[in-house]
């Protein structure tokens, strides 16, 4: 193992643990977790803030996710650290330091690291969960369908099993992260994007 790969796991972390959401709310005099949905993510920002802030909350959260990536690449790191990395900017996000470990539900952040990892697999995963949301207005589930959608073709393609294991634990945690909005689901009473409360 390399003497850089713990330090860039760390990196990682920090990287994903940067609050966007709640950053730029703040410039708008808004605390993110006290409004709408009370996360730190893209889909709160929307609802609270209107599409040019949410856009780049989103855009900034799927490179925090690729960055990590990335950064492992460019220390020489092999491939299983690369993605642990992605990994640990996922988990960054979702229990920042910045934000009492609380904070989004790693949906932008878990494809910047599955795109840079696989751009197939990742690329497959947004088109699905774009599409299920572009045809209901479920964020969750589009997010969710789309987190199954890599788990099925890292394992169809096939992917080595370093690559299915890390879309898997993504896939699970941001499942686990989704799981009062299943609920939502189940009970017909999710919110629709658009929708007014």
């Amino acid at each position: 193992m390399s003497l850089l790969a713990l330090p860039a796991v760390l990196v990682a972390y920090l990287i994903g643990s940067i609050p966007a959401a709640a950053w730029v709310a703040r410039l708008r005099g808004v605390d993110i977790r006290k409004v709408g949905s009370g996360n730190s993510g893209a889909t709160n920002v929307l609802r609270s803030l209107g599409t040019g802030p949410a856009l780049a909350v989103a855009v900034f959260d799927i490179l925090k996710g690729a960055i990590a990536v990335w950064l492992a690449h460019a220390l020489g790191l092999d491939p299983a650290w690369a993605a642990l990395c992605g990994v640990a900017a996922v988990i960054g996000h979702n229990f920042s330091p910045f934000l009492g470990f609380r904070g989004g539900k790693g949906v932008a952040t878990s494809f910047g690291t599955m795109l840079a990892l696989d751009p197939l697999v990742g690329g497959g995963a947004f088109v699905v969960g774009a599409a299920c949301i572009w045809l209901t207005r479920f964020v969750s589930a589009g997010s969710i369908l789309g987190a199954l959608t890599a788990v099925v073709l890292a394992l169809a393609l096939p992917r080595p099993g370093w690559l299915i294991l890390t879309v898997a634990f993504l896939a699970a945690l941001l499942i686990w992260q989704h799981r009062d909005n299943i609920r939502r689901l189940q009970a017909g009473n999710e919110r629709r994007l658009g929708e007014k409360k």
